[in-house]
């Protein structure tokens, strides 16, 4: 695989000073380009220690524009980034629409060295790799180029080089502290890295670039970057868009919602009894949780009006104050309209022993995106399959996730909407737009029934409430958080 990285090519100085200055004008001509678009370039550097990515990374610095580019670095893990699911660390390196983002070390970075010091056998590498395919598969499916490249040294010159290098007290300073370790393990590393090319060079190429001499180095990585930037650039070579296939008939049949009893109810009496007694058992369990590192994500969706509010409430009376953290979701900042609509998400993941209650989430890309056709129906459908991988990825990190939609039927939803209406302490939670999602309850109870057919697993099933009667909700939702969370504890 490696042989065509290692025929001794290279060109003199003479030629790369003919060729570069066109190819730093090309490169800021793309970047301009790129500026206006709702596209991401992320350009990730890996290969074999001493190719001199580092160089690269100064090179590219000067022949981009410097306020459109950023480079995240990934090395060791800190401990903050090591008390988050793996992909945290890169989701908040994320750059924005329009930008160019260098990751220098990557999502590679650690399943590489866990094989190659066998920390993890093939299996768990082909996992791993596995799992990799599928998150960038969700970063080019919104819109990101990603440009990888690896950086290839046969054995005998990457020793030759770090022996000259430590000869010389100047290049020293400039030795990564990786260098002589993978020296000493480079057949091991390459080994991992012809398996991890193979399983992950998919219609997200790898591009294998010789390294032994660093002109060449820079002027084909700047070309390679240049080309895959005008590819996707270019309207005119925009792969066609994939049509969204899907059956809602096993939904139609046999709709979720329609399983929901909503005549269930509590008097007061039992409402205060049960209310005592599960606030009570969540509290004690929380600070279990917080002793053991058990971290807790709850989701509430619900029909506008069914109780997420005063339900959260009841839920966050019980737990102490500093052991939560209540996220509201409404329309995206400029912000995090800028990046992957889970960007905003990830950055709110819980540390261990601590819980994030989101009022409603990420859902919203299959919900309100989809009835109002703020998300195309490409990408509301794939969202489906995205949201169960950032859920799987939590419950991996052993991170709790409970889903609860609050159903109640539009009848009281009416009652509710007029209440409030006429009630001039909660008058102000009702807006234009609630009135208006009401007047497409049918394209979104669609909604509902196939997200829930489609995201409700394993690790993360839907708990459907009856909400028609507020006091049986909060009852209920105490009582399965509760018990979910006591038997996440044993």
């Amino acid at each position: 695989m490696f042989e065509v990285a290692e025929l001794g090519l290279a060109i003199t100085g003479e030629e790369f000073d003919s060729r570069a200055p066109q190819l730093h004008l090309r490169l800021l001509e793309a970047q301009r380009a790129l500026s206006s678009t709702r596209h991401t370039v992320l350009i990730l550097l890996s290969g074999v220690e001493g190719a001199g990515k580092g160089e690269l990374v100064s090179r590219l610095h000067e022949w981009f524009d410097t306020k459109g580019i950023q480079t995240a670095a990934f090395w060791d893990e800190t401990d903050e980034e090591n008390l988050r699911p793996r992909y945290w660390r890169f989701w908040r390196a994320m750059p924005a629409r329009g930008k160019i983002g260098i990751m220098f070390g990557s999502w590679y970075t650690e399943p590489f060295i866990e094989r190659v010091y066998d920390k993890i056998d093939d299996e768990e590498f082909e996992r791993r790799l596995e799992e990799i395919n599928e998150f960038e598969t969700l970063l080019r499916d919104d819109g990101v180029i990603i440009i990888k490249l690896w950086f290839h040294m046969p054995k005998d010159k990457v020793e030759k080089q770090l022996e000259r290098d430590e000869k010389k007290h100047i290049k020293k300073l400039r030795i990564s502290p990786y260098t002589k370790r993978f020296a000493r393990y480079f057949d091991k590393f390459i080994h991992a890295a012809q398996l991890a090319i193979r399983k992950t060079d998919t219609d997200i190429p790898w591009h294998i670039v010789e390294a032994t001499d660093g002109h060449y180095r820079d002027i084909t990585a700047g070309q390679i970057i240049l080309d895959v930037m005008n590819e996707h650039l270019d309207p005119k070579t925009k792969p066609a868009t994939k049509k969204a296939h899907f059956a809602a008939e096993s939904v139609e049949r046999a709709p979720p919602l329609a399983s929901v009893d909503l005549t269930q109810k509590l008097d007061d009496v039992s409402y205060q009894r049960k209310l005592q007694k599960w606030q009570g058992e969540l509290h004690a369990l929380a600070w279990r949780a917080r002793e053991l590192g058990k971290s807790v994500v709850v989701v509430f969706e619900g029909w506008d009006a069914a109780g997420k509010g005063s339900t959260i409430q009841r839920m966050i009376k019980a737990v102490d104050a500093r052991l939560f953290r209540v996220i509201t979701t409404g329309a995206p900042t400029d912000e995090e309209a800028a990046h992957h609509y889970l960007w905003r998400f990830w950055r709110h993941v819980p540390m261990p022993g601590n819980f994030t209650i989101y009022d409603r989430s990420w859902y919203g890309r299959v919900l309100v995106e989809r009835v109002e056709k703020l998300a195309s129906q490409e990408e509301w459908y794939r969202a489906y399959d995205e949201i169960n991988l950032f859920e799987q990825q939590l419950s991996d990190h052993n991170i709790l996730v409970l889903k609860f939609w609050l159903h109640i039927s539009p009848e009281e939803q009416l009652r509710r909407f007029d209440a409030r209406e006429n009630d001039p302490l909660k008058n102000h939670k009702l807006t234009k737009e609630d009135w208006r999602n009401r007047d497409k309850r049918k394209e979104y109870e669609l909604a509902v029934n196939e997200m829930v057919a489609h995201t409700s697993t394993i690790c993360a099933p839907w708990n459907l409430i009856a909400a028609e009667d507020k006091q049986f909700a909060r009852i209920e939702v105490l009582r399965i958080l509760s018990k979910a969370l006591k038997q996440e504890l044993k």
